[in-house]
């Protein structure tokens, strides 16, 4: 991670392959934030970020975890309390949040990761924070991760009518460093029971937050986050027209939290 603890935006690409029955692929840029959770009511760390207030581009609690505002902790005070009923007490470290924004008001998030370090600056755990276009949400609490190492976690909340909620996702988490700029590289896999369905991967090189950089930004995608909508149901009708099979939403899992 950053050797300060400063928000970041990190510019780069969504890639998603659909392997079978037909393949299909769609890459687009986009950008999303990484935000040190324990420094976020410090001006200097959110570099004029709006966090939980009206802007152009802003970051809210409540659109995380059980929806708390900052009066209750925020997510923050969430996070913690998953990683302590979960027996993890180490992660006493910097905690990030890489997630998408609000903009203009609006936001949709189909997947947040957060980190969780111990004070030595080790991973501690990650917790997969999924979003469907129902309004539903469920996290998935990866234990003792490592940079590059694969994980997973057994697949228990539906996301897309053309996936059975089977299988198991694997994730990979990567991060590197080149000519002084850090990249981040999310890969997350499923795998259903007939085999390796999806590959999805998220990916970006982190800039420190600036009042400038915002404004260019916004100029750069200014309806980034309603696109992440559209695109959803662009995609979707696209395997609709393939004739790909219709699987009937079940309901959410009842525990909120799944551990791999």
């Amino acid at each position: 991670m950053s050797a300060q603890p400063i928000a970041q935006i990190g510019f780069g690409q969504v890639r998603h392959t659909r392997l079978r029955p037909r393949r299909h692929y769609f890459v687009y840029d986009n950008f999303f934030l990484m935000l040190p959770m324990r420094d976020l009511n410090k001006p200097a760390a959110t570099g004029g970020l709006a966090v939980n207030r009206k802007a152009a581009i802003s970051f809210y609690d409540c659109d995380h975890g059980d929806g708390r505002g900052p009066e209750q902790g925020g997510s923050l005070a969430w996070l913690q309390e998953v990683l302590e009923l979960e027996g993890i007490h180490d992660a006493d470290g910097e905690i990030w949040l890489h997630t998408y924004p609000r903009m203009m008001g609006y936001t949709f998030k189909p997947v947040s990761f957060w980190y969780a370090h111990r004070s030595d600056g080790t991973l501690r755990a990650i917790v997969v924070e999924v979003n469907n276009t129902f309004g539903e949400r469920h996290c998935y609490l990866l234990d003792n991760p490592r940079y590059g190492q694969e994980l997973m976690a057994k697949k228990c909340f539906h996301v897309s009518p053309f996936c059975k909620v089977e299988g198991h996702y694997r994730f990979r988490f990567m991060r590197t460093k080149l000519n002084g700029q850090e990249r981040t590289v999310v890969r997350v896999d499923h795998d259903d029971d007939s085999g390796p369905l999806l590959n999805t991967s998220v990916s970006g090189t982190l800039v420190p937050i600036t009042t400038t950089l915002l404004r260019q930004t916004l100029l750069r995608y200014p309806a980034m986050t309603l696109m992440v909508m559209c695109r959803i149901h662009w995609h979707a009708l696209q395997l609709w027209f393939k004739r790909l099979r219709i699987f009937k939403k079940p309901s959410a899992p009842e525990q909120f939290v799944t551990r791999s």
